[in-house]
């Protein structure tokens, strides 16, 4: 197909599905490009304490210890917070799509079908997040976008066993190859 059929092809697909329309299923997709580069490029944003304190003061490096696994525990806790908020967001413009009265059934559909593709990522992720946590890591997130996947795991370091065993749980319920799974370790 030549660019210019395709040009004429979008522009009919717009006037008959109308402005509106068109609108709300742009933004459906821009809202899941948003969420996919919200967690692939999320950078921890929470200060990080300087450790810099003589070993003989104990006390001091039980704090210390405590405040990181606190900004760790708040890390874990706004991606899940981030995440809702993002997956609600992008609900909302779905429902909108499929109740409005103007949408044509070709773009519903597609609504719908985003709309059960979202609670399939949903559930696949709860399942990875679990069965991660039961080969005994503290804390994990699964994020599951398409044919990819990203999962973050609290963790002084991976060895290539459980690397293997992510990568494997990730197979499993998604059927996303490693080479589209992105580990991520945060400690």
């Amino acid at each position: 197909m030549k660019f210019s059929e395709l040009k004429e092809k979008a522009a009919s697909t717009v006037k008959k599905a109308g402005k509106k329309t068109f609108v709300a299923a742009m933004a459906v997709v821009v809202i899941c490009v948003a969420v996919l580069l919200n967690f692939i490029l999320m950078k921890d944003d929470a200060p990080v304490k300087d450790l810099g304190a003589d070993l003989s003061d104990v006390a001091g490096l039980l704090e210390a210890q405590d405040a990181n696994e606190t900004a760790t525990d708040d890390y874990f806790a706004n991606i899940v917070l981030n995440r809702q908020s993002a997956r609600d967001e992008a609900m909302e413009v779905l429902l909108g799509v499929t109740d409005s009265t103007t949408a044509i059934e070709e773009v519903k559909n597609s609504a719908y079908n985003d709309i059960e593709q979202l609670a399939l990522d949903i559930e696949n992720e709860a399942n990875i997040e679990t069965m991660i946590q039961a080969k005994g890591f503290e804390q994990c997130i699964a994020v599951v976008s398409g044919n990819s996947a990203s999962v973050i795991v609290k963790t002084d370091g991976l060895t290539p066993g459980e690397v293997a065993q992510i990568s494997e749980i990730v197979y499993e319920q998604t059927g996303i190859l490693p080479s589209e799974l992105k580990i991520i370790e945060k400690k």
